[in-house]
């Protein structure tokens, strides 16, 4: 039992988040001293470094909350309040979930054609591919105003905005994922398709496409969790009043630093989860092709 507790990842596991978690408690009486000291010092206050310390962690708006803060707020946002309440993580968590697996799927699509494009039509890959690759230059936070305002001057608001700020930027990984994997056979085996004398089409479906399988789930995996900060982007110049981005908003405009940090944390678990979400469905479909047993 010892032995296969020290041969698993529980151990290295369990030691960084203790050192995290040491280190942010720390972190917080450094940040939030200055503060309270000021205070003490105007209001001739005796203190010690014991009460520094427990005032530093009980701060109502504090500089950098500590670990229980936020887990508490945690709490009584996610478990403490209904979940159709604009106060619930809950509420906000899937508002953004929703517009990340709407630019997720739009953003797949549009990059498995895109790429398929560029391998077949050698026109696409000297035309196409560099202007996908400088559209990835372009600052997000710039862009995304933009997009909000065009969208909503022809009455597309709501999810769809944000859904495209997040296709924007998961296109990019899946195309170039694409691109790599449906050019991944040996040309031995493309040689061999011509000469069973099989057409593009069949070469495609039972020679590209399979061996660019892991390239698409690593590229998915990137994606996912790149729609989902998109999501959040798109809510902020929006002034969106749901979702974690609005979250951020209001906790940033009223010094709730707290409620910023949880929002964070429950955004940092959702792309956590779609990202475990890829793997497994990754796991499904290798062992459908055989590659697993």
């Amino acid at each position: 039992m010892l032995n296969q507790l020290l041969k698993s990842s529980f151990i290295p596991i369990t030691t960084v988040v203790s050192l995290i978690v040491v280190f942010w408690y720390a972190g917080a009486v450094y940040l939030n001293s200055d503060v309270l000291i000021d205070k003490y010092e105007r209001q001739n206050t005796e203190w010690n470094f014991k009460k520094l310390v427990e005032d530093s962690w009980a701060m109502g708006r504090p500089v950098l909350p500590a670990p229980h803060q936020i887990m508490s707020d945690m709490n009584k946002s996610l478990f403490g309040r209904k979940i159709t309440s604009k106060r619930s993580l809950v509420y906000h968590g899937w508002v953004t979930i929703s517009s990340t697996m709407v630019g997720f799927v739009m953003g797949g699509v549009l990059g498995i054609l895109l790429a398929i494009g560029i391998v077949h039509v050698p026109t696409l890959n000297k035309s196409v591919l560099p202007w996908i690759i400088a559209s990835q230059t372009i600052p997000i936070l710039a862009i995304a105003p933009m997009i909000i305002v065009v969208l909503g001057a022809i009455g597309l608001t709501g999810l769809l905005p944000k859904a495209f700020i997040s296709a924007y930027l998961c296109f990019f990984p899946i195309v170039i994922g694409m691109v790599k994997g449906l050019r991944s056979p040996d040309p031995i085996h493309l040689d061999l398709m011509k000469t069973y004398n099989a057409t593009q089409a069949q070469a495609f479906w039972k020679l590209r496409w399979p061996a660019s399988t892991p390239y698409l789930f690593a590229s998915f995996k990137v994606s996912i969790a790149i729609s989902l900060v998109g999501a959040i982007v798109g809510e902020l110049p929006a002034g969106a009043r749901a979702g974690l981005g609005a979250r951020l908003l209001t906790g940033s405009y009223y010094g709730q630093t707290v409620q910023i940090w949880s929002a964070l944390i429950v955004a940092s678990v959702i792309a956590a989860s779609l990202v475990f979400l890829m793997s497994f469905m990754e796991r499904i479909v290798q062992k459908r092709m055989g590659v697993l047993s």
